[in-house]
């Protein structure tokens, strides 16, 4: 399904929410060093830095044997990977180094690149010019069979503390290794609710289904490993840096897990091709909601916006059938399964809750609670449950309604729930 005009964001309309961003956040979008700075305060992940180049006399001093391979040599106010160079490994007892490529560099090469950063060759802001050695991340090994020679990276979009889409850039043959859509990477927008990837596209038009380097292997269907733990790294990093709507890049270290690369206070619009979707519609989901953290931002980011997902065992056997009252199973807060009667009602979109049950399951407090809805019982908590219909078990947000404390079922199951069933006599 193409995605609908009125819920894409376009530049004028991304100029609304970045204005929110306070001149000091402003700043850390800027300057890579002042980024590590704060991550490094903050307790959050990011490559180690090896060294700052302030000027051209720090050269002369430079050993570059002494830098541990693989590194990373950048400008600190870069954009668009522009003056990035990646140094693999060094040759045994010379000195020579290799690229991505395995193209061969000298420490003249080296310093060279260095004094061109310092010149302000590949700066985007600013006038005081400093160039970063930092520690190359190694791509995770589930992410590497997908990739050319270069590293993954994570774009997560952030509004209100709140995840509202990502994607994977996936370096290509195209890119030469580099993660960077301009040059022919790979983009593949993820599902937040699951961290599986649904869409494609490489550079910033072309719609892809399959990879361009393995042209057997579809694009939908990766898992991201790290998930959760990916979108909470990244708004606390939003959180930490005082951003209202900023995007944040991560790699996915094999051992260490999620990192940040850097944040951007102006991101990029080419996401929502690869999630086939608009941001538009998903910022204004999110737009004055209470966020307590970061854990709660993710929770209210899957809960918003989940895709479904039919497994492919259960496709190939069959949609499965529920009735209009099924029993159903509903986790308590010790993840024990009560059994509980419901009732399909599909004019509802989101499942609804008993306030009985749910206290009754200890989930009527305020760790609870994702927003706060609407109905006609007036502004209602939404809460996360853990149901089980038939043999697919979920985590999914419910209102909370005091009138099915009169009824004899205790949840409504709304159209989000009951997707992948068939409703019927079974």
């Amino acid at each position: 399904m193409p995605i609908k005009p009125s819920h894409i964001l376009g530049h004028n309309g991304r100029y609304r929410y970045t204005a929110l961003n306070s001149f000091e956040a402003k700043k850390f979008g800027f300057s890579k060093l002042r980024t590590k700075e704060l991550l490094k305060q903050s307790g959050i992940p990011t490559a180690e830095l090896y060294h700052v180049f302030d000027s051209p006399d720090d050269l002369e001093l430079m050993r570059w044997e002494n830098i541990p391979t693989p590194f990373v040599i950048k400008p600190a106010s870069g954009s668009a990977g522009k003056g990035i160079w990646i140094v693999k490994k060094k040759l045994p007892n010379q000195s020579i180094w290799l690229n991505e490529l395995e193209e061969k560099l000298t420490d003249d090469d080296l310093n060279l690149h260095v004094g061109n950063i310092l010149d302000g060759e590949f700066s985007t802001w600013g006038s005081n010019y400093r160039a970063l050695v930092e520690e190359m991340i190694p791509p995770h090994p589930k992410l590497a069979k997908l990739t050319y020679k270069g590293t993954p990276d994570i774009r997560v979009i952030i509004f209100n503390s709140v995840p509202v889409m990502a994607m994977a850039r996936i370096p290509t043959q195209e890119s030469h290794g580099r993660a960077n859509l301009d040059q022919g990477a790979v983009g593949l927008g993820i599902d937040l609710a699951s961290g599986i990837t649904t869409h494609g596209v490489q550079g910033k038009k072309k719609i892809i289904s399959y990879f361009p380097n393995k042209p057997k292997k579809k694009v939908r269907g990766v898992k991201i490993p790290n998930w959760k733990a990916t979108l909470e790294t990244a708004v606390e990093a939003a959180i930490a840096a005082g951003y209202k709507f900023m995007g944040a890049d991560l790699f996915i270290h094999p051992e260490k897990g999620p990192m940040i690369v850097e944040l951007n206070g102006f991101p990029g619009l080419s996401i929502q091709l690869a999630n086939n979707s608009g941001l538009k519609r998903r910022l204004e989901r999110v737009e004055g909601l209470e966020v307590r953290n970061a854990q709660h931002g993710v929770k209210i980011a899957q809960a918003l916006f989940a895709e479904i997902f039919i497994d492919k065992d259960i496709d190939e056997a069959g949609i499965p059938i529920i009735s209009y009252n099924p029993s159903i199973q509903v986790y308590d807060d010790q993840k024990i399964a009560n059994d509980a009667k419901a009732l399909v009602n599909t004019s509802r979109y989101r499942s609804a809750i008993s306030q009985e049950l749910a206290e009754r399951l200890g989930h009527y407090d305020i760790e609870d609670l994702l927003w706060r809805q609407q109905e006609i019982e007036g502004r209602v908590p939404v809460i996360e449950i853990e149901i089980k219909i038939k043999d697919k078990r979920f985590t999914t947000a419910m209102v909370v309604i005091k009138r099915l404390n009169r009824t004899p079922h205790k949840i409504e199951l709304g159209r989000k729930d009951v997707q992948g069933f068939l409703v019927g006599d079974n």
